[in-house]
């Protein structure tokens, strides 16, 4: 059998594939990461069969601020719309999936900061994606901006209380989603330092917040990874079903 070969998007190093490197290194999969913000190029598409696209601290309007977001954005659709391939976006690569196909995207009404549900729609609980999961399942956010209009020819899959596109599809291989089910037990003492992210933090949880997080987290450990070990099976499924 083929051995997809996975393209991975990074805009801060310690904003990598997580516990799905675990995974990929189970199957005997190698990954290509590209860290956007240190200036590296974006590889030919042609060389790949996936692409993944992570999170980061900017948001997707800071182009003046980020030269290489336009780029990336290109690269989404060429990946997406002309070649078809394998996607999967999360948070900041949610975001720009839903821009990169014609979608609006600006500051969220109501920031989502710590563990919290998000529910299946309809289109979410039939789509492969999401085999075997719960309709409503806890995850971790971390994100000031949403995706405030929703792009043509993309379903719903999921909302929360304060964000109506969680998760999106894009025809039958492209999938994106603004929580986190890539965490590890590092990921949230890690990401507490990056300022942005602190700030986030302390001004949504207060002071003195960052312990009781890591401490909800620690607890809901095993439930996100089983969660996530069923959305990578379900997503290398599609993948292996094209090549």
């Amino acid at each position: 059998m083929t051995t997809p070969r996975v393209l991975v998007f990074q805009h801060i190093a310690i904003e990598h594939p997580g516990v799905f490197r675990d995974f990929l290194a189970e199957d005997g999969i190698e990954w290509t990461a590209v860290e956007l913000d240190e200036g590296e190029a974006i590889p030919d598409l042609a060389d790949f069969d996936v692409l993944w696209v992570m999170g980061g601290p900017m948001d997707v309007w800071q182009d003046e601020l980020h030269p290489w977001l336009e780029p990336e954005r290109q690269a989404i659709r060429e990946a997406v719309v002309s070649r078809r391939m394998p996607f999967l976006g999360f948070c900041l690569g949610h975001q720009l999936l839903a821009q990169a196909l014609g979608g609006e995207v600006g500051p969220a009404d109501e920031p989502e900061i710590g563990i919290l549900e998000v529910e299946l729609e309809p289109a979410g609980l039939a789509s492969p994606l999401f085999r075997g999961l719960p309709a409503v399942h806890r995850t971790l956010q971390w994100h000031g901006a949403e995706v405030r209009g929703v792009p043509p020819a993309t379903q719903v899959l999921a909302k929360s209380g304060a964000c109506a596109t969680q998760a999106l599809g894009y025809g039958d291989h492209a999938f994106s989603i603004q929580y986190h089910v890539e965490i590890t037990h590092e990921t949230v003492s890690q990401w507490a330092r990056v300022p942005a992210y602190k700030r986030a933090l302390e001004d949504n949880l207060g002071a003195g917040a960052l312990p009781r997080l890591e401490a909800e987290a620690a607890a809901a450990m095993t439930e996100f990874n089983a969660s996530a070990r069923i959305v990578y099976d379900n997503f290398m499924t599609m993948v292996r079903s094209r090549l």
